[in-house]
């Protein structure tokens, strides 16, 4: 009895790997964050919506996650050889039914929040899919979309809730974009030589790295200016003090980062970098979330 379960613990951590409870957690909570945001009610947090909002983006996510395993199959064999998959934790086949349940469950969880937030999941579901099965290969193409779908949780949000016109989470979900964008075209550069090998055609490799060193300054001024949107909107109210002080800390670090990227002499410090642009991209996160609690 004690040895079936412990086979059953590690089966169960096996799957807790594969799915990346962190990322599918921090997925979800974009999307509450969404809603608060356009709202600007921090009741909203406890509410159905907000439920329903945070488990598509779980579900979807550890969809995206699990499929991202099975495409990368064969590399994970040689670079990642303790990964649920290659090391046979969890057949391939049962990855692949834990897969789409996940999917499954995620557009169904949409469904009661209209069929606008249907669509939208179903857009995200094809993303992933077609990232994780070609995408990735194309440089910009790829970079793009993971960018979006770090944005697209906020519109999903402001829609969940009614929000079409202009409102914070749209505003949020540029930001995020544009800062994702600087930081996957940074980690392009952290990944030439296995990208190579794998025959992933990042801006690094097709452009060079100074020219990708550009645009990564580019992507992240970029963010900067863009975060100055919901004090000239008038969005704000009785928070923009409040969000012009905390903005302050994202933007000095991208600030920051463009200045090193532009003078980085070793590619290896891209590295340390994009470390540093994932704290920018969180703090930004946070001004715009206290923002639309304060309202």
């Amino acid at each position: 009895m004690r040895s079936t379960n412990i086979a059953t613990g590690a089966t169960m951590r096996a799957y807790l790997r594969l799915i990346r409870p962190p990322n599918s957690v921090m997925e979800g909570f974009a999307v509450v964050v969404g809603i608060v945001v356009a709202s600007k009610n921090y009741h909203d947090i406890f509410s159905v919506t907000a439920l329903l909002g945070f488990l598509t983006g779980f579900f979807l996510t550890s969809y995206s996650m699990i499929s991202n395993d099975i495409y990368d199959l064969e590399v994970d064999k040689v670079n990642q050889p303790t990964r649920p998959l290659p090391s046979g934790a969890v057949k391939l086949q049962s990855a692949k039914y834990m897969s789409l349940l996940l999917l499954a469950l995620g557009l169904l969880v949409s469904v009661p929040l209209g069929i606008a937030n249907f669509v939208i999941a179903l857009i995200f579901a094809v993303l992933v899919w077609y990232y994780n099965y070609q995408g990735k290969r194309f440089g910009l193409i790829g970079n793009s979309l993971v960018s979006l779908s770090l944005a697209i949780p906020y519109i999903y949000g402001s829609i969940a809730i009614g929000y079409y016109g202009l409102n914070l989470g749209y505003l949020l979900a540029l930001t995020s974009f544009l800062a994702g964008m600087g930081r996957e075209v940074l980690k392009g550069i952290a990944d030439v030589k296995g990208d190579v090998q794998r025959k992933i055609r990042t801006l690094a490799i097709s452009r060079g790295i100074k020219f990708s060193r550009v645009t990564v300054a580019a992507f992240f001024l970029l963010a900067v200016a863009s975060s100055a949107l919901p004090v000239l909107s008038g969005l704000l109210g009785k928070s923009l003090l409040v969000y012009s002080v905390l903005i302050c800390i994202p933007d000095g670090i991208f600030l920051f980062l463009t200045v090193r990227v532009l003078l980085m002499k070793n590619e290896s410090e891209s590295l340390r970098l994009k470390s540093i642009a994932l704290v920018g991209m969180m703090s930004g996160l946070l001004a715009y979330f206290i923002a639309g609690i304060l309202g």
